[in-house]
C-alpha cells in the first residue's frame, strides 16, 4: 500500500508520464523489490489511478485529464461519478454517455461541463478500468424461444440481462437466479449471460433471503482451510497459557446482552475503591490468541470484515467454533481476554488505567431484560437466583449514569430513534413488528464500552503508534447550511462558523425539540446531514461523540479493527513495537481501516435490505387495513408516512386527488395551488395500505385523512 501511494506522489510531482524505469530510480528501488513494484504499477493501472501509454509510459488519470473513481447508478438510468479524491466533487453521467457501464463500476471520466452556479460537473466514461457486476442476482422470465431475461433484484442495475438458450440451467419463469454475465453491454445491447444458480422461487422467504446474500457477495460458507484451521483450535484453555496472565477468574465479572446472542465478546467488573472511585474492568475475548496474523484464519477475517446480521440468520466473520465457543465468553468457563482496567472519578473522569492480557471466568451470563427488570423493580420468582449481583448492578447503573452526564456535558450527541424488532415465525415470514427496547442494562453497556474505546484510543494516540482509529468527520458547511434552512421554518437555527460547528449546537437543537411535533423529523434530518463515521490510521476526532478520541476495541469476534487493535496492543505489551515493525503495521492498518470502512457500509446496506423485503411481506398481510402515522419525508413524487412500528410507506404526489399539489423544496411541504393545504413533516395523517412490492421494497398508502 505504501509504495502504491510513493508512486502517485512521484507522478503527481512530475506531472508528467514516466517511463518505469525513471520512477524505480526515484524510489531507488533495487533488483529485489522490482517484482513487487511493478505488481504496484499494475493494480495502479487496473485500478484506473495510473494510466499506461502506447509508448509504455505511466500518469496519474489527472495528467491526462480524467477523475477516476466508482460509479453510482440511478433507477432512471444517469449514473454520478463517485471520485477517488473525496476533494473533488461528484461527476454527473448522462445515461447516453455511459458506453456501458453499469452501477458500481470503476471507469475513467472525462470532464466535460466543470461544476458551478449550484449545477454539477458533467462528464463522459472513457474507459471501464474495473467491471464489478460479474454475477447479478435477479428473477427470470423464460421466453417462448427458450432464452430467457434476468431483471436484477438491484434497480441501479437498470438492464435486463439476456440469457440464450442453452444457458438457461432450466430456469423457469418466477425463479430467483444468479446470471454470470459473459458479455457486457455496448451501445443498446443488454448484457448477457448464464444462470449459474437457482435459488428458488420468487416469494419464497428462504430464498429471497439468499438473493440478499448473493447480491452483495456475502459469503455463506468458510473456504475448507479455514474450517480445518478453525477445527484445530482446542475448545479448552491451556493451563500454560493461564500461567502467562492475570488470573482474574475469581473476580465477580458478568456478561450482559440480548437474549438471543450467541458471540459474547464482552464481559464486566465493578468494584468502589476505597477513595469514593470505582475500578471498572471492560473484559474482551481475545481473539488474537487463537487468529494469527497472516494465518488462513486472519485472511478469511480481513476479507469479510465484518460479521453480518440479516433479519434471520448471522453470517460471522469467525467460524462458529470461534465465535460461539472458545472465543465466546461463555459462563463459569475459562476464557483468555483483553483486560482494560480503568480507575474512574466522581465525575466520570479515567483518572488512571491499565491494558493487559487475562484469564476470567464469568459468574452469569446475564440478558439485558433480566438486568433492566432487576433494577427497575419488575421482579420475577426467576431472577431470585441473580440477588447476589443486585447491589453490583446497582453499582453499574449509578456510574453508567455518570459516564452519560460527562458525555452529555461535553456535547455527545444521542439519536434515540426507535429501531425495529422484527418476530419471524418457523418458516421465516413475520409475525410481529415492533419497537426494540433500549432500556437501563442496554445503557449501562453501552456507556461502559465507550468509556473503554476511548480510553485505548486516547493510549494509542500518545504512543503514536500504528493504529486503527473510529472517525466521525464535522459535518461540511454545504449540509449544515441546507439544514439550516429547513429548521428555521420551525424556528430553530444551529449555530457555529464555517467548518466549526460543535457537537454542542446539534446536541441543543435536539434537546430543545425533545417531545415537540417535529422531534422525529428534525432528528431524522439532522442524522443525514452529518458524515458517515470510518476507520482510519489517523486520528481525526468522532464528531458524534464529541469525543477527541475513539476506536473500537469491544468486538473483536464480530469485527476487524478490533481485533487488529488488540494485535498492536499485544505488541506494545511484550515490547515487539520495533521499527520494523511500525513500518510493517503502518501498511497493514491502513489496508484493515479500507477494508473494513468498506465491508461496513455493505453489511449495512445488506441488513436494511433484509429488514426492508420483511416489512414488505409484513404490510402484504394488511392490504386494505387503515393505520395512523406521520410525514416522514416530502419528496417531489411524495410523501413517505412513518407507522408506529417503524414501517415506512409512500403516499404518491399523483394519487393526491382534492388538489393540485406543489412541491416546496426549500421548505420540504407540499402545497395545494387551490386549497392552500399544507402538508409538512411532522404531521399525523390516516392511510390505507394500497399496494406493496416485495421485489423492489415498495408500500404504497392512500391517504384517507390530514389529521395534524
Amino acid at each position: 500500500m505504501r509504495i502504491k501511494n510513493r508512486i502517485l506522489e512521484i507522478l503527481n510531482d512530475a506531472n508528467r508520464p514516466l517511463y518505469d524505469m525513471d520512477i524505480m530510480k526515484v524510489l531507488e528501488i533495487d533488483r529485489s523489490q522490482a517484482d513487487a513494484f511493478l505488481q504496484a504499477l499494475e493494480e495502479l493501472e487496473k485500478e484506473g489511478k495510473v494510466i499506461k501509454t502506447k509508448k509504455r509510459k505511466y500518469g496519474t488519470a489527472a495528467t491526462f485529464g480524467f477523475v477516476s473513481g466508482k460509479l453510482q447508478s440511478t433507477q432512471k438510468g444517469f449514473a454520478f461519478l463517485i471520485p477517488d479524491d473525496k476533494t473533488q466533487p461528484d461527476v454527473f453521467i448522462p445515461a447516453s454517455e455511459l458506453m456501458g457501464a453499469m452501477h458500481d463500476d470503476r471507469v475513467l471520466v472525462k470532464v466535460i461541463t466543470r461544476s458551478g452556479n449550484g449545477k454539477k460537473a458533467e462528464g463522459i466514461v472513457e474507459q471501464i478500468t474495473e467491471r464489478a457486476n460479474y454475477e447479478i442476482v435477479g428473477t427470470f422470465e423464460e421466453n417462448k424461444g427458450g432464452f430467457g431475461f434476468v431483471m436484477p433484484d438491484d434497480r441501479k442495475i437498470n438492464t435486463d440481462v439476456y440469457v440464450p438458450a442453452p444457458l438457461t440451467g432450466g430456469a423457469k419463469t418466477g425463479d430467483k437466479v444468479v446470471v454470470r454475465i459473459n458479455k457486457w453491454p455496448d451501445g443498446r445491447r443488454n448484457p448477457s449471460g448464464k444462470v449459474t444458480e437457482i435459488l428458488g422461487q420468487k416469494g419464497d422467504s428462504n430464498t429471497d433471503i439468499l438473493s440478499v446474500i448473493r447480491k452483495f457477495k456475502l459469503p455463506e460458507e468458510f473456504p475448507k482451510k479455514v474450517t480445518a484451521a478453525a477445527e484445530r483450535i482446542p475448545e479448552e484453555v491451556s493451563e500454560e497459557e493461564i500461567a502467562n496472565r492475570r488470573d482474574l477468574r475469581e473476580w465477580t465479572i458478568v456478561t450482559i446482552d440480548g437474549a438471543d446472542a450467541k458471540d459474547l465478546d464482552d464481559a464486566i467488573s465493578l468494584t468502589k475503591l476505597d477513595n469514593g472511585n470505582w475500578q471498572l474492568g471492560v473484559h474482551i475475548a481475545d481473539v488474537t490468541h487463537y487468529v494469527t496474523e497472516k494465518s488462513a484464519l486472519d485472511k478469511e477475517a480481513l476479507k469479510r470484515a465484518t460479521s453480518v446480521y440479516l433479519v434471520d440468520r448471522v453470517i460471522p466473520m469467525l467460524p462458529r467454533r470461534l465465535s460461539n465457543g472458545i472465543c465466546s465468553l461463555n459462563p463459569k468457563v475459562d476464557r483468555l481476554t483483553m483486560t482494560c482496567l480503568m480507575e474512574i472519578d466522581q465525575n466520570g473522569g479515567v483518572v488512571g488505567h491499565e491494558i493487559f492480557e487475562s484469564v476470567i471466568k464469568t459468574n452469569e451470563r446475564m440478558t439485558y431484560t433480566d438486568v433492566s427488570d432487576m433494577l427497575e423493580g419488575n421482579y420475577r420468582d426467576e431472577l431470585e437466583k441473580y440477588d447476589y449481583l443486585f447491589d453490583f448492578f446497582k453499582e453499574m447503573e449509578v456510574l453508567c449514569k455518570i459516564l452519560r452526564a460527562k458525555r452529555d456535558k461535553r456535547g455527545a450527541i444521542d439519536f434515540n430513534f426507535p429501531e425495529a424488532k422484527i418476530i419471524l415465525d418457523e418458516d421465516g415470514y413475520p409475525t410481529e413488528i415492533k419497537r426494540a427496547e433500549r432500556r437501563i442494562a442496554n445503557r449501562v453497556i453501552e456507556e461502559f464500552m465507550l468509556v473503554a474505546n476511548e480510553t485505548v484510543a486516547e493510549y494509542a494516540h500518545w504512543m503514536d503508534i500504528p493504529f486503527v482509529f473510529r472517525i466521525h468527520e464535522t459535518p461540511s458547511d454545504e449540509k449544515i447550511a441546507a439544514f439550516n434552512k429547513f429548521v428555521h421554518n420551525f424556528g430553530y437555527y444551529i449555530k457555529g462558523a464555517q467548518g466549526e460547528v460543535h457537537p454542542k449546537a446539534i446536541q441543543k437543537l435536539l434537546a430543545e425539540v425533545e417531545g415537540k411535533p417535529e422531534e422525529h423529523v428534525i432528528s431524522k434530518l439532522t442524522l443525514r446531514s452529518l458524515r458517515q463515521a470510518k476507520y482510519t490510521p489517523n486520528n481525526e476526532s468522532h464528531f458524534g461523540l464529541a469525543a477527541k478520541y475513539y476506536t473500537h476495541f469491544t468486538s473483536p469476534i464480530r469485527r476487524y479493527p478490533d481485533l487488529q487493535i488488540h494485535r498492536i496492543l499485544k505488541d506494545v505489551i511484550h515490547q515487539r513495537m520495533t521499527p520494523e515493525r511500525i513500518e510493517k503495521l503502518t501498511g497493514i492498518v491502513e489496508y484493515a481501516c479500507d477494508q473494513s470502512s468498506e465491508q461496513e457500509r455493505i453489511a449495512e446496506q445488506a441488513e436494511r435490505d433484509t429488514d426492508d423485503m420483511k416489512f414488505c411481506e409484513y404490510m402484504l398481510r394488511h392490504i386494505d387495513e387503515e393505520f395512523e402515522g406521520m410525514i416522514s419525508s416530502i419528496t417531489s413524487f411524495g410523501m413517505f408516512i412513518e407507522l408506529p412500528n417503524t414501517v415506512e410507506g409512500l403516499v404518491r404526489l399523483r394519487d393526491l386527488n382534492d388538489d393540485y399539489y406543489i412541491y416546496d423544496e426549500q421548505n420540504l411541504q407540499l402545497i395545494g395551488e387551490r386549497s392552500k393545504n399544507v402538508y409538512k413533516l411532522g404531521d399525523k395523517v390516516r392511510v390505507r395500505v394500497d399496494r406493496v412490492d416485495v421485489d423492489f421494497r415498495e408500500i404504497d398508502f392512500e391517504l384517507l385523512e390530514h389529521l395534524q
